[in-house]
C-alpha cells in the first residue's frame, strides 16, 4: 500500500488483495486494488484546481440540470409538478459559489436558467431566481437525449476553468426522437467532459437506454417509481455531486514486457467494465477513468496476463496507480497513490489452488448482477423457465455473498423457497415498477465483510 497526500486536496489509499501464487506454467493474475479517498468532500477544502475566489469563494464545481420536458410529462401532470419541485430542491442543496444552469429538454434543448448561454454563480439571490424560472418548464415535444447532453457539454465549456463538472439527467420515456447511433457519437464525443446521474420517472422509459449514458459518463441510474419520490431522489444527487473533491483521476496500470491487461473493472460500489476505456499512457501504461471523488472508496478488478514461469519464479505483474491528470496537477500527471500487483510461481498446491476472498466476492457479485439481468430479459420475452432458473441462481449467490439488498429485490419478482439451493418460484401479478427496480439496480454491489 502506498499513500500520497497534499493539502486541498483527499488523502488516497490505495490497497492490493490477491493471490499472488500461481502455479507451474500459469499466467492469469486476479487482483482486487481497493482505493479510498477521505479528507476531501464533507471534510473540507478547496477542489483541487480551483483558483481562491475574487470575493465569494470561487466556481468550485459546475452543475446542469437536463429536465425532460416532452409532451408525456403531462401524463400524469403530477410527473412534471415533481419534476419541478425536485430540480427545486436540488437547486436549494447548490452551494454558494458553484456554476449551475437548468435545461428543458426535449427534440430540443432549451435554456431555463440562467438562459445567456453561460453558467449562473449559485447564491442566494440566483437560487431564488432559478426557482423562480422553473414555471417555464412546461411539457410539449418530443425527446432527444444526445440533444440535451450536447448543451450541457456547450455550458461547460464556457467555464473551462471549473475541473468538476456534473449533470443530472431526468427523463420518463424513450430517445425517441434521435437514433442509437447519433446518441452514441454524442456520448463518444461529451465522454470524459463530465459526469451524469440518470433518473426515470415512472416506468414507460428503457433501462438500458439510461445505463448507457450514466455508464459512459461514469456516473448512476436508478428508477424513481413515483413523481413523489423526485425531489430527495435530486437533493441526494445534488448533495453527492457537492461532496466532490477532484476531478478526472485516472487508474493507471504498468505492466512489464509480454505481460496484458485483459479487464479492469470497477466492482463496488456498483459494477462498471473501464476495460474499452484504456487511454495509453507511455510505454506499457495506460489509464483507465474514475472521474470525480469526494469522501470515498471503490473496489476495481485487475486481470493481467503474465508469461509464463517455472517454480520458484517471482515477478511484478502489475504497477497500479491514482494519477491526477497534467491539466490539474499543472502540467505533469501527479501519482496520488499506488499498489503492486506480484505474481510468485510455486509447486505448492495449497497455495496456487487458494483463491483470494476478495477476488472469488466480486466475481460472484459479477455473476449476480448477470444472472440478475439475463433473469429480467428472460421474464420480458415470456420465457418463464429461464427467467425462474436464473433469478433462482441470482438468489442462491445473493444469500451466499450476503447481499442482503438485491436478495430484498429479487423478492419483489420470486416467492423463495430455499435460498441456499436457489429454489424460487415467480411471483404471480409482477409489477412493471418493480421489475425495473430489480433491473435498475442490478449492478450495485455489496463489499466483503473483513
Amino acid at each position: 500500500m502506498a499513500t500520497l497526500a497534499k493539502p486541498n486536496l483527499p488523502r488516497f489509499d490505495v490497497e492490493i488483495f490477491q493471490n499472488e501464487y500461481l502455479a507451474d506454467g500459469a499466467r492469469e493474475v486476479n487482483a482486487i486494488v481497493t482505493v479510498t479517498a477521505t479528507g476531501g468532500g464533507t471534510s473540507g477544502g478547496r477542489p483541487l484546481g480551483v483558483a481562491d475566489a475574487a470575493p465569494g469563494g470561487g466556481q468550485s464545481a459546475a452543475v446542469v440540470i437536463l429536465v425532460d420536458c416532452s409532451g408525456s410529462m403531462d401524463y400524469p401532470s403530477s410527473k412534471l409538478r415533481g419534476a419541478r419541485e425536485a430540480t427545486a430542491a436540488a437547486i436549494d442543496t447548490v452551494r454558494d459559489g458553484v456554476a449551475f444552469a437548468v435545461v428543458a429538454g426535449t427534440h430540443e434543448a432549451r435554456e431555463v436558467f440562467p438562459g445567456d448561454g453561460t453558467l449562473a454563480v449559485a447564491s442566494a439571490q440566483t437560487r431564488d431566481l432559478a426557482k423562480d424560472s422553473l414555471r417555464r418548464l412546461t411539457a410539449a415535444g418530443g425527446t432527444a437525449m444526445g440533444t440535451w447532453l450536447t448543451k450541457a457539454d456547450q455550458l461547460f465549456l464556457t467555464r473551462p476553468d471549473i475541473p468538476i463538472r456534473h449533470a443530472i439527467l431526468l427523463t420518463d420515456g424513450n430517445n425517441e426522437h434521435e437514433s442509437a447511433a447519433e446518441l452514441e457519437r454524442v456520448l463518444d464525443r461529451v465522454g470524459g467532459h463530465f459526469t451524469a446521474d440518470c433518473r426515470g420517472v415512472g416506468t414507460d422509459w428503457k433501462v438500458e437506454e439510461l445505463r448507457r449514458i450514466s455508464s459512459a459518463l461514469l456516473g448512476t441510474v436508478d428508477i424513481v417509481p413515483e413523481p413523489s419520490g423526485l425531489a430527495e431522489d435530486f437533493r441526494s444527487m445534488m448533495a453527492g455531486a457537492m461532496g466532490k473533491q477532484v476531478a478526472d483521476v485516472a487508474l493507471r496500470i504498468w505492466t512489464p514486457a509480454n505481460a496484458v491487461v485483459r479487464y479492469v473493472k470497477q466492482v463496488a460500489p456498483a459494477l462498471e467494465d473501464l476495460t474499452d476505456r484504456r487511454s495509453e499512457a507511455g510505454p506499457r501504461a495506460g489509464d483507465y477513468p474514475t472521474g470525480s471523488w469526494g469522501d470515498e472508496s471503490r473496489d476495481y478488478h485487475v486481470c493481467v496476463e503474465v508469461p509464463a514461469a517455472a517454480v520458484g519464479n517471482e515477478m511484478l505483474a502489475a504497477r497500479v496507480s491514482l494519477v491526477l491528470p497534467p491539466s490539474i496537477a499543472g502540467g505533469t500527471p501527479e501519482v496520488l497513490s499506488q499498489g503492486l500487483v506480484k505474481a510468485v510461481w510455486t509447486d505448492d498446491l495449497a497455495s496456487s489452488t487458494r483463491i483470494s476472498p476478495q477476488v472469488a466476492h466480486y466475481t460472484g457479485q459479477a455473476e449476480l448482477a448477470a444472472a440478475v439481468q439475463e433473469g429480467m430479459e428472460a421474464h420480458r420475452a415470456g420465457d418463464v423457465h429461464r427467467a425462474t432458473a436464473k433469478l433462482g441462481a441470482a438468489v442462491r449467490i445473493a444469500h451466499a455473498t450476503g447481499n442482503e439488498g438485491t436478495y430484498r429485490l429479487l423478492q419483489k419478482v420470486v416467492d423463495v423457497v430455499d435460498p441456499k439451493e436457489g429454489t424460487v418460484r415467480f411471483r404471480k401479478n409482477v409489477s412493471e415498477a418493480d421489475s425495473m427496480i430489480v433491473e435498475t439496480r442490478s449492478t450495485k454491489t455489496v463489499r466483503v465483510k473483513k
